[in-house]
């Protein structure tokens, strides 16, 4: 196995462990689904994903992963818009 190869697996598994603590820290409301911490974390772990499973020739994994960190990408900007625009009163 090649440095290549071992760096590839570590972040298909750091990809993972971020996913799913995200998931948990969601789940027990740590973290909020529209939060930037809950999102990036999302992002981040789908591009590792995707690195890993591009790599490994998983294509359906890698495309899923795509549009994963696309949705979190879109989320975040709609949620940086709407902090940033005044409330109307």
């Amino acid at each position: 196995m090649d440095a290549l190869h071992i760096a590839i697996e570590v972040i298909g598994w750091a990809a993972a462990v971020l996913i799913l603590a995200a998931y948990v820290l969601l789940s027990l409301g740590k973290l909020e689904a529209r939060g930037y911490i809950y999102q990036w974390m999302n992002v981040i772990g789908a591009a590792g994903f995707v690195i890993n499973s591009g790599y490994n020739g998983a294509i359906p994994s890698a495309v899923l992963n795509v549009v994963w960190a696309g949705i979190g990408l879109f989320t975040i900007s709609i949620v940086w818009r709407a902090r940033r625009t005044p409330l109307a009163h």
